[in-house]
């Protein structure tokens, strides 16, 4: 989609727009015309339909506004969701009731409100932490873990423009081979593993404080006040020198319960 013009907006008015939008939910249309994000080749909503679409019983952790499971054209007899913020449980609700889904409100972190072997088939895209063991233990044996997961380093232009240059341990700390080793430790057996760094492009900075509101993680306790100096200069080298760049990074991974 081509950039929205902004051009004759002023800084105050892109920052007190976007300071203002919600940002409950999983749904990025806000920033269509404002910004641009390629998308990882193996497309994950689709291929987490199809997997849907053969399970008896499936679980989504993590599930934000429930927009990603809610894209599936089918959802198998039995299907739960996790969601640990209350805004989005609400939301998630009143999107996944209606087809038959049950959310649950669940803290984040482990354990699973759940009994062991209770599923067939478990999801989750952009997990905050994934507590191996758990999935382990909710699977049914030759049960399926399927997610697409923030990768190493993602985003980190736009975290050092704001934070500074951070330590390695904490750029790597989310690389694909250490969820493998993860999983692996856990008895699963991963079936397939894929990684890839992915263009973004903000063309105003609206839609940098509306990012950064909503990906919380990115630079933790952002504020507009916080960090209005920065923001402003931002502002003026995106009218100088058109769209800021950075690099998403994400990860797939399926892992499977021996039989």
């Amino acid at each position: 989609m081509p950039a929205m013009d902004n051009s004759s907006r002023t800084f105050e008015d892109l920052v007190a727009e976007a300071a203002a939008v919600s940002v409950d939910g999983w749904d990025f249309s806000w920033f269509e015309g404002r910004a641009t994000e390629e998308r990882p080749s193996w497309g994950y909503a689709k291929a987490m339909g199809e997997r849907l679409a053969g399970a008896t019983a499936a679980l989504d952790i993590q599930t934000g506004g429930g927009e990603v499971l809610d894209s599936a054209p089918q959802l198998p007899p039995l299907m739960v969701a996790t969601e640990g913020w209350p805004p989005n449980v609400a939301r998630a609700t009143a999107l996944l009731h209606p087809r038959g889904a049950v959310v649950v409100a669940s803290p984040e972190e482990a354990p699973l409100p759940f009994a062991a072997e209770a599923f067939d088939l478990v999801t989750s895209r952009h997990p905050v932490d994934t507590y191996w063991a758990e999935i382990a233990r909710v699977l049914r044996p030759g049960g399926t873990y399927f997610s697409q997961q923030i990768g190493p380093a993602s985003a980190v232009e736009l975290v050092e423009y704001f934070l500074g240059p951070q330590p390695e341990e904490r750029k790597n700390a989310r690389d694909p081979e250490r969820a493998r080793a993860a999983a692996e430790a856990a008895g699963l057996d991963v079936v397939d593993l894929r990684a890839e760094r992915l263009r973004i492009e903000f063309f105003d900075i609206g839609a940098v404080v509306h990012f950064l509101r909503k990906v919380i993680w990115m630079v933790p306790g952002f504020t507009v006040d916080a960090y209005r100096p920065l923001l402003r200069s931002l502002h003026e080298r995106i009218e100088a020198e058109g769209p800021f760049v950075t690099h998403s990074a994400r990860f797939l991974i399926e892992a499977r319960k021996p039989a």
